[in-house]
């Protein structure tokens, strides 16, 4: 028999709706409310400056190190806006904007970055699982609250994110392949923003785009523009109302940059360039929905000025409030390992405090 073609039914779309100069597709926008455009940029906005105002305590010494997001803003927030509340989220540790939308407030996640273990509490009636540090341990977690959902009958979804390294992980990929098989109502999100840490996409893997891995485990796949905030917004949509109707899973790859470093514990111009970096800075989410909020007559540079505002004196606000939460206790080192403290291990605790308590008298 001649060879001839497998149809797997499958392709790969791309979606861009907003052009890099802030112009819409006309017949692409998904016409969303006005107040819904204006508390997306504001939440976008937030996102950036929460970031910057982070790093300056991390420098500063009050903050631990984490992972900025300056660049993926529009990913995060077009993708949880279709989100109900009764929906699950299953964050990576580059996800400030999406916790905010979702109900954390600011100094709880200062809190967690901080190294506080008060951080890592889950709000009350937020359903979001939670942050994983080790790549790509939560997605295959995701998965099974969404098999679970399919076998309670419910309709909620699932929405887990992660970032092209990550999809390179073994437990993504039997991740992928149990929520293919069990149609678990799961939208992976790749937000593939150019480097593995110091690794580029190129490097990474022999694709041209990690879209074909969601082809690959069978399930539709969709290459979203991640800079822009309405494309994300409208692929998670029909992502999430797919998987209400049982229709099983779907994998987005977001094609986005990060314009910071990978964590505040890393130098990004020893593997890539200012250049790139220029490059990206022009098609800047936030400027780029600026630009077509303006045209719409819906926000002007004084309003952007006034929110702008709004949000350095929130981030103040929420930054006292941490640090009055912010209260070291170091003898809790040793409270959480035992129901009922070991009589070794209690003397450790009291020798370790008395060298504390010694050592504080002496100003050391």
């Amino acid at each position: 028999m001649p060879r001839k073609t497998f149809d797997i039914g499958l392709v790969v779309e791309e979606l861009s709706i907003l052009d890099e100069s802030g112009r819409a597709d006309a017949a692409l926008d998904p016409k969303l409310p006005e107040a819904t455009l204006l508390k997306m940029h504001r939440f976008m906005l937030l996102t950036r400056k929460l970031d910057e105002r982070m790093i300056m305590m991390q420098r500063q010494g009050q903050m631990g190190t984490f992972a900025p997001g300056r660049g993926q803003e529009a990913v995060q927030i077009g993708s949880i806006l279709p989100l109900r509340s009764e929906d699950w989220y299953s964050p990576s540790y580059r996800s400030f904007g999406a916790q905010l939308w979702r109900g954390w407030t600011i100094d709880q996640l200062l809190l967690l970055w901080a190294g506080y273990f008060e951080g890592f509490g889950l709000p009350e009636g937020v359903n979001d699982m939670p942050m994983s540090i080790v790549i790509g341990s939560h997605v295959p977690v995701a998965v099974g609250l969404g098999m679970s959902i399919n076998y309670r009958g419910g309709d909620q979804v699932v929405l887990v994110n992660f970032g092209d390294g990550a999809s390179s992980e073994g437990d993504v990929s039997e991740a992928l392949n149990f929520a293919a098989v069990y149609k678990a109502p799961v939208i992976f999100l790749c937000e593939n923003n150019g480097y593995a840490i110091s690794v580029p996409f190129q490097k990474q893997c022999g694709v041209r785009s990690l879209a074909q891995r969601g082809i690959g485990f069978g399930m539709p796949s969709l290459r979203v523009d991640g800079n822009d905030v309405l494309a994300m917004a409208a692929a998670t949509q029909e992502a999430v109302d797919r998987a209400r109707r049982h229709e099983g899973p779907t994998f987005i790859e977001a094609v986005t940059f990060r314009m910071e470093m990978h964590t505040t514990a890393d130098d990004p111009k020893v593997y890539r360039s200012d250049e790139e970096v220029r490059r990206w800075e022009k098609k800047d989410p936030i400027m780029r929905f600026e630009t077509y909020l303006k045209s719409r007559g819906l926000l002007n540079d004084a309003g952007i000025d006034r929110v702008a505002a709004e949000i350095e004196e929130e981030l103040r606000v929420a930054r006292d409030r941490f640090a009055a939460r912010a209260v070291q206790r170091p003898e809790e080192v040793f409270d959480f390992h035992y129901a009922v403290m070991p009589e070794e291990l209690a003397a450790q605790k009291r020798e370790y405090l008395a060298d504390l308590q010694q050592a504080l008298a002496e100003g050391k």
